[in-house]
């Protein structure tokens, strides 16, 4: 089972003056810690409500000093429940973003579009497996063919040289 999972990051930003600018601070930050070892998850802003369900933006200001939320998503392949696709992806993230608390805010089983399609693909790699031994026969038949033609080859090579 593969399963997509949203993770929510706070993270903090400083020497900030505006919403926007905290946000595009915290989405870099964040994505420079990431980067390279987790270059596929993907990095959004994260959404905030008041306790009235009033919505809010995502960054928090106070004395030039931001409190961001962002969203990271990522999927998690081959696991068995979807709380070991939680563990795994808070795992992952939480090691290379240290000092940001995270939670794990959504799990969404990614089913496979067609039953069958492992079928499929089966009998694509069967037929491409007959293709590549017909290729392989072929090749040594002319691996032959070229070994006879190096042997008229090379003697009058090696007369050159001399």
């Amino acid at each position: 089972m593969d399963c997509r999972v949203v993770v929510e990051a706070a993270v903090p930003v400083f020497d900030v003056e505006t919403e926007d600018e905290a946000i595009r601070i915290a989405i870099s930050k964040t994505g420079e810690m990431l980067n390279p070892d987790l270059n596929y998850v993907e990095i959004n802003m994260g959404e905030r409500t008041s306790p009235s369900g009033e919505e809010l933006p995502p960054a928090f200001i106070a004395a030039d000093e931001a409190l961001v939320a962002l969203e990271l998503e990522m999927t998690v392949f081959n696991v068995e429940r979807e709380e070991h696709a939680s563990r795994i992806a808070r795992k992952e993230i939480g090691q290379l973003l240290e000092n940001i608390p995270l939670e794990v805010t959504q799990i969404d089983v990614i089913e496979d579009e067609d039953g069958d399609e492992g079928d499929e693909e089966s009998a694509e790699t069967d037929e491409s497996t007959d293709a590549a031994q017909a290729d392989d026969r072929a090749e040594t038949a002319s691996d032959s063919d070229d070994e006879e033609d190096d042997e008229e080859i090379l003697p009058e090579f090696e007369d050159l040289v001399e």
